[in-house]
């Protein structure tokens, strides 16, 4: 599988290392303990179909990315920086 870096171009996926899901870029905004921090920190969904997940190009560039992909098939559909997807969503 590969991933295609937008200052790389396509790398094979043993250069990048996974995170996980794309909402650990929302953190909640309050400090305090709070049901959202819980939620954050604890309770992931498990999809079958296409998620987006961050990955860091830490053999390469060391851009952290968003990367859409199917995790039936391992068809990845898109990719972007993760600082640009941060601000799409905020």
């Amino acid at each position: 599988m590969q991933i295609d870096c937008p200052f790389c171009g396509a790398r094979d996926i043993r250069e990048f290392t996974y995170l996980g899901h794309e909402t650990y870029i929302h953190r909640p905004a309050d400090e305090a303990w709070s049901d959202a921090w819980n939620d954050y920190l604890h309770n992931r969904e498990n999809p079958a179909g296409m998620t987006r997940d961050l990955w860091f190009h830490g053999s390469g560039c060391g851009a952290w990315l968003v990367v859409t992909r199917n995790t039936v098939t391992h068809e990845i559909t898109g990719v972007e920086l993760a600082r640009e997807a941060s601000r799409h969503a905020g």
